[in-house]
């Protein structure tokens, strides 16, 4: 094997940098954006992750459930024996947490948190319209923590 020639690093260092310079300027949003995804990277670092595990405007509908035809989207998150299920309609977010107890659901966008709501007795919360955008729910019980992955629910 024959080694690599001087002169080719200099020919491909000369491409680098003119790809590089005639780049197009990263937009101000994306840099917000990513600025404020890497500070909220430890933010709650003891939640556990729930995964999304449904949603309503990709997933066939299971077997033998009937719901009305309507523009309401169902997700379904779960991390290990704990369910997160929400519905998002143009009035806002209704959700369950299972397995069911009161506490505390807070809704946030990588700019920070945005509403949070009690959770009642038998798992039930509600909420307004969500913005734009990815959004994170992160819900505290006496017996459990959990985050939601992030998710586009508008």
């Amino acid at each position: 094997m024959e080694p690599w020639p001087p002169a080719a690093d200099d020919a491909l260092l000369a491409d680098l940098r003119a790809a590089l310079r005639d780049a197009d300027p990263v937009p101000e949003e994306f840099l917000v954006a990513a600025r404020a995804a890497f500070g909220w990277r430890t933010v709650d670092a003891e939640l556990a992750l729930a995964e999304l595990t449904f949603d309503s405007s990709c997933d066939p509908e299971p077997a033998g459930l009937t719901r009305s035809a309507g523009s309401v989207r169902t997700l379904t998150f779960r991390c290990g024996g704990v369910v997160v299920e929400i519905e998002v309609t143009r009035a806002g977010i209704v959700g369950q947490l299972s397995p069911a107890r009161g506490g505390r659901v807070t809704a946030r966008t990588s700019a920070g948190p945005y509403e949070e709501v009690p959770v009642d007795a038998v798992g039930f919360f509600s909420m307004g319209v969500p913005p734009t955008g990815p959004v994170q729910l992160c819900a505290r019980t006496a017996g459990y923590a959990v985050a939601t992955a992030w998710v586009s629910l508008r």
